[in-house]
């Protein structure tokens, strides 16, 4: 395929880039304009709501104040001892002196405090903490003496405390203008005991207080509130940076102002970012006049990089070949027109390629020799077809070609050949000879399908099967093929079926073995039946692979261990061989679950024997000696199925240290060639010598037995003495066992096995 390259720029391009560069400058400066005189206006805004809140608060605390200082004359003045005080006519002062500091000054923060008889006359003074004369209260008297006479006809309201009753009446309080200060004057009659409701105050003594609203009230407020450098003035004419707020009396006519120093954020923000905001706008409008000036020679650059990039998106980095993405597309297209095209026209070949022993390159050379080999792959590959034909890179070892309008079938034979050809020559990987191999599916289309999803499908079969009987081949996709993983499929969703919602078609059968040396029955193998309601009985060796494909062996592995070992119960004589598969083995809570199981069924765990293949021992030894020897642990036996048709050694089997080897059926009857009968007497000897019980499986003759009994195998089994059972027969086999008969030989005593 064709690359399309991208066009150069106009020879004008970069004069209009200046003028455009120019042009976004200028708008970025005046909208960086607007900004600051937006940011501006919000920071006016924002000190007049601040200005607003100052003025609210002086005036919440100027009105705060009145009532705690007439909450503090309230307090002292409800005292009887101070009515009694001031009742008598002849006061005791330095009483006085503490109680006035104590209620009126420090609680009540007053600065002058008059104490008058019921007459009105003046009988105690003190300002701050000293006691003065009591005739400083003329300075006050035209002021305190009309509210003494207002509060003398106010009325009296009871209220109840939490200690008893007190009497409350109104505190009459205003602002004044007192001693050329302002100052709060309140007035408040002395009353202990209940009163009624309704009476009038009357001439009662009386207790006249003055706080001054100066130096120490405005510390208060710049501290608590914020109100800085507040101070009184007459006038309302305040300078740059203040407020102002007016003291109002209880008439309603201004008194004065407070001023204090203006809390303005907004204009702060405003002083920090204006100046900072108007550098940021003309290095932004240089920068972006900077970068769009460069815009037109970047142009190019871009239109290659897009072009890069859509190559990148398409192609695989590591060969240069069409990814999946571009493989799919362009086959789409390749069907659309074998769709359309006349009967007869239009053929094509879609190969799916996987290299065979890929990833122990990886392992034993590394990665980059690995990438390596895929480069030379993809190089070869392309070799083999036309220009026109796609070769992709499916995943990490994965090829697909489409041969486009193949000549005929045999031509698409000849090119897959020649693959299998390529990829089982040697490769040359940084010194290094590495062989490796390819197995190849194909599918023809319209033949096989006209639909890319269907095509692929069927490929991906034909792949799996050419995998499946052996690799290093081509196979063409068949509809047996579908077929058989069609029944594949069904057969897998009938046994999960079965494991999880049917339990009842599974049996577990059992299969004796008897002692060559007595000819009783020392063991049973128990083995999975499964009885179909439709296909009746289907032979382990059919669903079995397919379990260990689809996950579902190691359900199928704890269902046998479980009936087993129920079923063992009943046998308490005979020892129990369960087959464990290789994800059992695997499974870190295996252990505990055997040990559940004993102790659910009550089963000693001497009589529990797991068989396990040498697939399973050596295909992750360091797991499986770990779990052989928590079950020994257990004290339960592991025996060696099928031995000798693996790849273990002697020094794995002495590693792993199991308990019995069992003789493969393949080899036992092979026992009537000088060849078979030394490798059976070579699996005893080795038994031997690392003290390991032997039995044979598989003995299906007279001679056979013979031989093996005398060989000295441990315990035999095999068709020629008993089929698997179910349980129920096996208990009547065991029965006969106890009383000297077999099922289908007799022991004859000291002269052995008699037919």
């Amino acid at each position: 395929m064709k690359e399309r390259r991208a066009h150069p720029p106009r020879a004008g391009s970069d004069r209009s880039g200046s003028a455009f560069a120019l042009s976004l400058a200028l708008a970025i400066m005046v909208l960086g304009t607007l900004l600051v005189a937006l940011l501006q206006w919000s920071g006016g805004q924002v000190d007049r709501i601040a200005r607003e809140r100052d003025q609210a608060t002086a005036k919440t605390v100027v009105a705060q104040s009145v009532e705690q200082m007439s909450h503090g004359l309230e307090v002292g003045a409800s005292s009887r001892a101070l009515l009694g005080q001031l009742s008598s006519g002849e006061p005791d002062l330095e009483w006085l002196d503490v109680f006035a500091e104590r209620w009126f000054t420090d609680y009540a923060g007053l600065a002058e405090t008059y104490l008058l008889s019921p007459e009105g006359t003046p009988l105690y003074a003190i300002e701050g903490n000293a006691r003065v004369a009591a005739r400083s209260y003329i300075g006050i008297e035209q002021y305190a003496a009309p509210l003494a006479e207002q509060m003398r006809g106010a009325t009296i309201r009871n209220r109840t405390q939490n200690d008893g009753s007190s009497t409350r009446t109104p505190v009459v309080a205003d602002l004044r203008f007192l001693r050329g200060r302002p100052a709060i004057l309140s007035v408040k009659p002395v009353l202990a005991g209940r009163a009624s409701d309704g009476e009038r105050v009357g001439a009662v003594p009386m207790v006249v207080g003055v706080a001054y609203l100066d130096g120490p009230f405005f510390e208060r407020l710049a501290q608590h509130y914020g109100l800085a450098d507040m101070r009184y003035q007459s006038g309302p004419r305040t300078g740059p940076g203040e407020a102002s707020a007016p003291l109002r009396d209880r008439s309603r006519q201004v008194m004065g102002y407070l001023v204090w120093r203006a809390f303005t954020p907004g204009q702060q923000v405003v002083s920090a970012l204006g100046p900072v905001s108007m550098l940021l706008v003309v290095l932004v409008a240089s920068v972006v006049f900077f970068l769009a000036n460069r815009l037109t020679r970047r142009t190019h650059d871009l239109a290659v990089s897009r072009s890069e990039a859509h190559y990148q998106a398409l192609h695989d980095p590591l060969t240069g070949l069409a990814n999946r993405m571009m493989f799919e597309a362009w086959l789409d297209e390749a069907l659309e027109r074998c769709e359309q095209g006349p009967e007869g026209t239009g053929h094509l070949a879609l190969l799916c390629i996987d290299l065979d022993r890929f990833k122990l390159i990886n392992d034993t050379l590394g990665h980059p020799a690995g990438d390596e080999l895929i480069r030379q792959v993809a190089a070869r590959l392309r070799a083999e077809v036309r220009d026109y034909d796609m070769v992709a890179r499916m995943a990490g070892d994965e090829f697909a070609i489409a041969i486009c309008e193949p000549e005929d079938r045999a031509a698409v034979e000849g090119i897959c050949a020649r693959i299998v050809e390529q990829l089982a020559r040697p490769f040359d990987l940084f010194g290094a000879r590495a062989y490796i191999g390819g197995s190849i599916g194909v599918a023809l289309a319209p033949d096989d399908s006209r639909e890319r999803t269907e095509l692929t499908r069927r490929v991906d079969i034909a792949l799996t099967t050419a995998k499946a009987e052996g690799r290093g081949r081509y196979l063409f996709f068949t509809p047996a093929m579908d077929a058989d993983i069609r029944a594949r499929e069904e057969l897998v969703q009938a046994l999960r079926h079965a494991v999880y919602e049917d339990p009842a078609q599974l049996h577990v059968h059992y299969q004796p073995m008897y002692c060559a040396r007595t000819g009783a029955i020392l063991a049973v193998e128990a083995l999975l039946r499964w009885e179909h309601p439709e296909r009746g009985f289907i032979g382990p060796g059919t669903f079995i692979p397919q379990a260990e494909e689809s996950g579902l062996i190691e359900a199928l592995g704890n269902f046998v261990l479980r009936r087993a070992l129920e079923d063992a119960r009943a046998w308490p004589e005979v020892r129990v061989s369960v087959n464990i598969s290789p994800s059992q083995m695997r499974c870190t809570d295996f252990v505990a679950r055997v040990r559940d199981l004993l102790e659910e069924t009550g089963v000693a765990p001497q009589r529990l024997e797991l068989e396990m293949t040498e697939t399973a021992l050596m295909a992750s030894s360091r797991d499986v000696r770990r779990t052989i020897a928590a079950l020994r642990e257990l004290e339960v036996a592991c025996a060696l199925d099928d031995f000798g048709t693996g790849y273990s050694s002697l020094s794995h089997i002495r590693d792993m240290a199991v308990d019995r080897i069992k003789v493969d059926k393949s080899f036992v009857a092979a026992i009537s060639t000088p060849q078979g009968a030394g490798l059976v007497e070579a699996i005893v000897s080795v038994a031997r010598v690392h003290g390991m019980a032997v039995t044979a499986e598989g003995v299906e003759t007279p001679m056979q037995l013979a031989f093996l009994r005398d060989l000295g195998c441990h315990e035999l089994q095999g068709f020629l003495l008993s089929h698997p059972v179910c349980a129920t027969r096996l208990s009547a086999l065991l029965a006969e066992s106890r009383a000297g008969q077999g099922p289908a030989l007799q022991w004859a005593g000291s002269g052995g096995w008699a037919i």
